[in-house]
């Protein structure tokens, strides 16, 4: 782009002309705090207000201010029976838009497609949302009878096999506060003690993988594993799902090599180590 010698450097589109400026001047002091609080509750949620504020160094009162309005845009939601502050749903979309940036539902859909194509089940990928499970991307089978889970879909951890997959992962001090809450109970197979879901835990750590065999729903096993980012960290789970007439108790260990590869592949993907 040529200067123009009268008017001087000209400057992108889109630009102000004091876009390199960064001083206190051209920033919003009030956006900026909320912007710290939020991250801070991005980065270990279920925070009460009090904590929030003090660990902070913030006033209470000027906490909940920033809280309750980002409570309005859906960024940030209240837990009325525990009295603490979570990341929203909203913060999901706006997240999911930088995934398709950075590619990793992008990268995901062909690894699920072959993964498909291989099982002939219902593949998905999911994300950890607090205590939850969130489906950002599904390739359904061709079957009349199958699993279903559009993006946007939230199911609890303890009852989901990507959500085993990766609290299987957890460090054990997260993992402590994961299994701290009451655990629903949707069918007679749902891990409902904590002692006996960390038993669980343990197995699919060993073996590579997570089965969800009719634990929240009934008639429908799922098979899962984990995908890995270059910190070596669990952000992801890959998973095939199905009637339990066609993914029975001999048919696991096949599937499950499917998905293995697959959550590998999309490691790899992504950058990184398999």
């Amino acid at each position: 782009m040529a200067d123009n010698p009268k008017t001087g450097p000209r400057r992108a589109r889109g630009r102000p002309r004091d876009w390199d400026d960064k001083t206190a001047q051209n920033t919003i002091k009030s956006l900026d705090r909320a912007m710290e609080v939020f991250e801070y509750l991005s980065e270990d949620q279920g925070k009460a207000l009090s904590t929030l504020a003090d660990e902070m160094g913030q006033s209470p009162a000027t906490v909940y201010r920033i809280l309750v309005t980002l409570e309005g845009r859906g960024l940030v939601e209240f837990d009325t029976g525990a009295q603490v502050w979570h990341i929203g749903a909203r913060a999901f979309v706006i997240g999911a838009r930088f995934l398709r940036r950075t590619s990793l539902v992008e990268r995901a859909r062909p690894i699920l497609r072959e993964l498909m194509e291989a099982t002939g089940e219902t593949a998905n990928i999911g994300v950890a949302q607090v205590d939850m499970v969130l489906f950002v991307s599904q390739v359904e089978t061709h079957e009349t009878i199958r699993a279903f889970f559009p993006p946007g879909t939230l199911s609890p951890m303890h009852a989901s096999g990507i959500g085993k997959a990766l609290l299987a992962q957890m460090a054990e001090g997260r993992l402590d506060r994961a299994l701290a809450a009451p655990m629903e109970q949707f069918t007679p197979h749902t891990f409902t003690d904590p002692d006996a879901l960390r038993a669980d835990l343990a197995a699919i750590r060993a073996r590579g993988y997570a089965i969800d065999g009719e634990e929240k729903n009934l008639g429908m096993r799922c098979i899962a594993a984990p995908v890995f980012d270059v910190n070596q960290e669990a952000i992801a789970g890959i998973s095939v799902s199905g009637p339990i007439s066609r993914v029975g108790p001999d048919d696991v260990v096949a599937l499950a090599d499917h998905v293995i590869t697959a959550a590998q592949q999309l490691t790899l993907a992504i950058g990184g180590e398999a």
